[in-house]
């Protein structure tokens, strides 16, 4: 079976083919963060209508690219939601206009859902059972996922997310959009114990999180030292945030396993890439030995991959998940556990 998957949650285009024989056969991506940038942040109507011009022409490149007609597509997924509602609706389309025009079935695919499964594409990937940590855009969330649809929630953000806090944070030190890499980067020039952050719900002896506060507690800071900061205070401000989301995340991810007695963590979603908060968790896996899982790189952000994949690794186990019913709806707002297992 071959999966065309189409993805336009936010402000990344992504078109992919997975083959359930052969793995993953293409996939193309185009990234609206140049267009954004000089906003300060995701312009919806904006990137709703970027999400028009590119998906064709990146639907050509990944046919291209694994030699395939387009009548070789055997379904299509889509992500349904959540996300921007106007960016939802321009995948949605394409995708259910294809599959009339192909007289293929369709299938709407949770964005979230294709994230948490992304690290199985990697060389190495997980078995399930195991235990996620979710950190994508506006979700921090602990889940429990014993197989595709089976997932249990174990925590989640009572406010802002870490990407959100990462972002906020980042535009606080003036470092513009998208502000989770730049404040990454910065914080590897700051110096360690110059600023003290708090870690915001860390002996909850819950497996939930709050970052709002230590957004604020950068804001306060940076605006007493506003008159006369300098390049290496905002490195050490940057360096302070992000041991402490890092702190907070470590201790989250390690009080789960505990509780689940599961040695298997796999991590999902953009934040996943931040080389700070891999270091600490590779350093706590081999210490407390168990093994941590990530998304190769490119799979990190949104992509059409993860969407193909989670759409065929559903219709492997229901056939009958993807219709010939072309009329859409979109979710912006659509939690994990609502899905339907399988």
């Amino acid at each position: 079976m071959i999966v065309l998957g189409v993805e336009s949650s936010c402000d990344e285009t992504g078109l992919a083919l997975y083959d359930t024989q052969h793995g993953l056969l293409a996939h193309a991506l185009h990234s609206q963060v140049a267009m954004h940038e000089q906003y300060g942040g995701v312009v919806p109507e904006l990137a709703s209508r970027d999400h028009i011009r590119r998906a064709i022409p990146l639907l050509e490149q990944v046919l291209h690219q694994a030699g395939l007609p387009r009548s070789a597509v055997d379904a299509i997924a889509y992500t349904q939601g959540p996300g921007l509602a106007g960016a939802l609706l321009v995948g949605a389309s394409i995708a259910c206009g294809l599959g009339l025009s192909l007289d293929k079935p369709v299938l709407g695919v949770h964005h979230l859902e294709g994230h948490l499964l992304s690290p199985l594409l990697s060389r190495d990937p997980p078995v399930f059972p195991f235990v996620a940590l979710l950190i994508s855009g506006g979700h921090t969330q602990l889940m429990r996922v014993d197989g595709v649809g089976q997932y249990t929630l174990l925590g989640e953000t009572m406010d802002d997310a870490a990407g959100e806090a990462f972002d906020k944070s980042a535009k606080l030190l003036g470092l513009g959009y998208p502000g989770g890499p730049a404040i990454s980067r910065l914080a590897d020039f700051g110096d360690p114990g110059v600023y003290e952050l708090p870690r915001p719900m860390l002996h909850s002896k819950d497996l939930n999180f709050s970052f709002s506060g230590l957004k604020t507690a950068v804001l306060t800071l940076v605006k007493n030292r506003i008159a006369n900061i300098c390049e290496q205070d905002k490195a050490n401000v940057a360096r302070a945030f992000v041991d402490a989301i890092v702190d907070v995340l470590v201790a989250k991810c390690l009080s789960a396993l505990k509780q689940t007695g599961m040695k298997r963590l796999v991590i999902a979603g953009g934040v996943g890439a931040n080389r700070q908060l891999r270091d600490a968790l590779n350093a706590a896996a081999q210490k407390r030995r168990f093994r941590v899982y990530y998304p190769e790189l490119e799979f990190c952000t949104d992509n059409g991959a993860m969407i193909a994949f989670a759409g065929a690794m559903r219709l492997q186990i229901n056939p009958d998940a993807a219709k010939r019913d072309y009329a859409f709806n979109v979710r912006p707002r659509w939690p994990l556990d609502e899905i339907k297992t399988i």
